[in-house]
């Protein structure tokens, strides 16, 4: 049989305190979850009720519903409590579609790829 050492118990004890609040989970992927903590363990495996992901590109944002969501606990990068009675995003973010999202999204991917592919091309000159 094996025993909890101190650090799962001090860590345990820390996710209590979250019960039944609105958190922010940060995954090592950079998505970003949203909802209520209803269950946890030792290995800081999530359940959280009510998630949504939230997707920002620029200025725009979207919250896309996941329902009950299960995360395991080494995907967890951060958690972090949600003040209900503060504002969550700044006043310049515009809630968008998860359609016109999804297109944004596409759009900064293109983007990015084109810079890659410019600076691929350039590769001939040296900077230094």
């Amino acid at each position: 049989m094996s025993w909890a050492s101190t650090e799962d118990i001090f860590l345990s004890t820390s996710l209590a305190a979250f019960l039944d609040k609105k958190l922010l989970v940060l995954l090592r992927d950079g998505r970003k979850l949203l909802g209520i903590l209803r269950s946890f363990d030792q290995f800081a495996n999530v359940v959280l009720e009510g998630a949504c992901e939230r997707v920002i590109v620029g200025d725009l944002y979207c919250d896309i519903p996941l329902g009950l969501y299960v995360i395991r606990g080494e995907n967890v990068v951060l958690i972090g409590e949600l003040d209900l009675e503060k504002e969550e995003l700044p006043p310049n973010m515009t809630r968008a579609s998860t359609e016109d999202i999804k297109k944004a999204q596409k759009a900064e991917r293109d983007a990015s790829d084109l810079k890659g592919t410019m600076r691929k091309r350039m590769e001939f000159l040296d900077f230094d």
